[in-house]
């Protein structure tokens, strides 16, 4: 069959309060998300693998309780307002050269009864930070994990990638992939790429004939 040409265009992500799954793997932080005054010392790690729903998190934070969202290798160059909400994302690729920012930040945010929300893949200690001072108020700060998904997360997880990417699939599909990709973030995140890429080169339908020959390739048949 004829290869159809085929372009990278962007991932529509829909990241709205609205459109996040709450189940068991990430109950606990979402609940927490709703508490902020529950936080100790008013500082809040969220922590769990690439594709989890960090990111996803953080916006639903800053709808429920505002501040502004930065990259950990793009902080601003001042200090907020006193007793803001600042979010920032992916705290494991901090520069060194934003550590000391970071720690004034960090203070300003603590003595102005501010809010600080962090997500990370890893756990503050494993963060490389080369400042003692940060280093030893970052593992002080609460952390609440994203747990590997359970079979009704990775189906909405399923469905949500691809509704990000316009597809809308047979619910027999989704029901077909969920025991047959592992159960993780990634997994789901791949089997949807890879179909959506093999649909649009091959022309082909994406359904569960689709899926199963990928599988195949992929030598996953099962958990």
């Amino acid at each position: 069959m004829t290869q159809q040409l085929t372009f990278d265009w962007p991932i529509g992500v829909a990241l709205g309060p609205e459109d996040f799954f709450v189940a068991p793997a990430n109950a606990q932080a979402y609940a927490m998300l709703a508490a902020p005054d529950t936080w100790p010392d008013r500082k809040l790690v969220i922590t769990g693998p690439a594709g989890s729903g960090k990111s996803h998190l953080a916006r639903v934070a800053q709808a429920q309780l505002g501040g502004q969202i930065y990259d950990s290798r793009a902080l601003p160059n001042t200090l907020p307002n006193a007793g803001e909400v600042v979010i920032v994302e992916d705290m494991e690729l901090l520069p060194a050269t934003s550590q000391e920012f970071m720690f004034h930040l960090h203070n300003h945010l603590r003595n102005t009864s501010g809010y600080l929300l962090m997500t990370a893949q890893t756990v503050p200690s494993r963060w490389p930070l080369t400042l003692p001072d940060l280093a030893s108020r970052m593992q002080a700060a609460t952390v609440t994990r994203i747990d590997d998904p359970d079979d009704g997360l990775l189906a909405a997880l399923i469905m949500k990638l691809m509704a990000d990417r316009q597809i809308m699939p047979p619910p027999a599909l989704v029901n077909y992939l969920v025991p047959r990709v592992e159960r993780s973030f990634a997994a789901a995140a791949e089997i949807v790429a890879a179909l959506d890429c093999e649909s649009l080169s091959s022309g082909r339908a994406i359904n569960i004939k689709l899926a199963a020959t990928l599988l195949d390739k992929a030598g996953n048949s099962g958990r």
